[in-house]
């Protein structure tokens, strides 16, 4: 399975300068926030598979205008080509803005997962905006990964994470696909095609 990974940066390739064909072949396409709703929409016309998207920090427009034909699975345990993908959208609490996040409000929305993660047998996916605390993340608190986030790969062992936030140009050091415990971690900013 193609899934194409996205977030917090319009990829010209794929919007500005698009052509036919480019997103032929892909399967799935995941958001992970901070993209604007028109090039969610544009995407999931012209690649003809689900778009599925959690919020990011700077998506309070969504409210009044969601990106059409795509499916927010922020709080939500969904299977989508037989992949079980759980979503949490949002940051770290800095500075009061939406989608923002104390650790404490983290492990809640997590904990209330629980019920669905269990009857679903598990996750392939964890799909959140945030990285993990110590998994790409950064030092500065906005930029600092969830706890909780760590503590879900270490006890549901998904088959990868994906994230975004952390944009590579100022503050990620160049690696966007790490490892935890067996769990592939990818940084979604930009663009970033992963076979399944």
């Amino acid at each position: 399975m193609k899934l194409l990974l996205i977030s917090d940066e319009e990829d010209p390739y794929l919007w500005d300068h698009y052509q036919p064909g480019r997103l032929d072949g892909v399967d799935l396409i995941l958001s992970a926030g901070d993209l604007k709703a028109e090039y969610l929409s544009f995407l999931v016309t012209m690649a003809h598979c689900p778009l599925l998207y959690v919020h990011g920090n700077h998506d309070g427009l969504y409210e009044a205008a969601p990106p059409e034909g795509c499916e927010c699975v922020d709080d939500r345990l969904v299977i989508a080509g037989g992949l079980r993908i759980l979503g949490l959208g949002g940051c770290m609490w800095y500075n009061g803005g939406a989608y923002q996040y104390t650790e404490r409000e983290m492990r809640r929305r997590a904990r209330r997962l629980r019920g669905r993660i269990a009857r679903a047998g598990g996750v392939d996916i964890l799909l959140t905006h945030a990285p993990a605390f110590g998994v790409g993340d950064a030092e500065d608190p906005a930029h600092r990964g969830f706890r909780t986030f760590t503590s879900l790969l270490d006890e549901l062992h998904p088959r990868c994470m994906v994230h975004g936030h952390v944009h590579e140009r100022y503050c990620y050091g160049g690696r966007r696909v790490l490892e935890h415990g067996g769990v592939t971690v990818v940084n979604a900013c930009g663009k970033y095609l992963l076979e399944l």
